[in-house]
């Protein structure tokens, strides 16, 4: 590759540059017109997404100093339904295109938190807006295993109640003034893996979901319902809390389902291994930094597939 250290506007290098339009993520060409630099043309025949902005960066850096990537903002998202209150977490780009596609985050069993919310800003940091999810209401979290349980049940013993939640939720997300409406889709973690499985079940208005070692068991006021979202699971095969036999059940169910399905089974993985707290192999929790990279790189993927 060629590399004009001059900085003076060119195309960085010899192959035509490769113009990314269309409702995704950020945009170079957006990025470098608002920072003042629309004479420079980031292009490549193979590299990915994320190398052209850090190549940019670094051009950018060289002529000025600073680093001009995009800048995460944050904010708290209150709303309400029947008399609870939730506290949402929103993360978006204040340099991508917009309106953005946007990634609603269903928390695991303990309620929203920092893992969830560290998920949020890395989709931030890829030009999507997300929005981490509250199911418990504000302020309502589990600290150990009993109390995370006593919180997630009621909504395992009524999936009806859970996915008004989840609608509502994705309501919220759509409503945000940064976010492309028509472009949303769903990621969540262990319990929150089954509620977005459960949004794809309903027929909530987003275009893919995503489950990371979640729980497959159905929830019995489905069954018939077509299924339009993409889905992908990205599983442990040792997961005690999603047996083999589960998974090849749930493959079944979104066949009949007719839905655009993807399941990827990872050996010699158990439960919650993209937490690096996960540290309990007798109970089969256990962190995998290698399915934890492959997961999150097949859901980077299956977001550019979608939006």
């Amino acid at each position: 590759m060629r590399v004009d250290t001059t900085m003076e506007p060119h195309v960085l290098c010899d192959v035509q540059p490769v113009k990314l339009d269309g409702p995704r993520r950020w945009r170079q060409d957006h990025i470098l017109e608002k920072k003042g630099f629309s004479g420079i043309t980031p292009c490549s025949s193979s590299l990915g997404l994320r190398t052209l902005a850090l190549l940019s960066n670094w051009i950018l850096t060289l002529k000025h100093g600073e680093s001009l990537l995009m800048t995460v903002q944050t904010k708290v998202v209150e709303y309400s339904q029947d008399g609870t209150d939730f506290e949402g977490y929103f993360a978006w780009n204040d340099t991508a295109a917009q309106p953005s596609p946007c990634v609603v985050v269903s928390h695991a069993w303990g309620g929203l938190g920092e893992f969830e919310q560290a998920r949020a800003r890395d989709l931030a940091e890829l030009g999507y807006a997300a929005l981490c999810l509250d199911l418990y209401g504000k302020g309502v979290r589990g600290s150990n295993p009993e109390e995370n349980s006593k919180l997630m049940q009621p909504f395992l013993d009524d999936r009806a109640m859970l996915q008004s939640r989840l609608t509502l939720a994705v309501d919220v997300a759509s409503q945000q003034e940064v976010v492309d409406a028509s472009q949303v889709a769903a990621m969540g973690y262990c319990f929150g893996g089954l509620c977005v499985l459960d949004m794809a079940r309903v027929g909530v208005a987003v275009l893919g979901v995503v489950s990371f070692h979640g729980i497959f068991h159905p929830p019995g006021n489905t069954e018939g319902n077509d299924i339009t979202a993409k889905v992908l699971a990205l599983h442990g095969w040792d997961d005690p809390m999603a047996t083999p036999e589960q998974a090849v059940a749930l493959a079944a169910e979104l066949t009949a389902a007719g839905a655009d399905w993807q399941i990827h089974g990872y050996g010699h993985t158990s439960h919650a291994f993209t937490n690096p707290q996960a540290n309990d192999p007798d109970n089969g929790y256990s962190y995998s930094e290698s399915a934890a990279r492959r997961s999150w790189s097949a859901l980077v993927d299956f977001l550019e597939e979608i939006f």
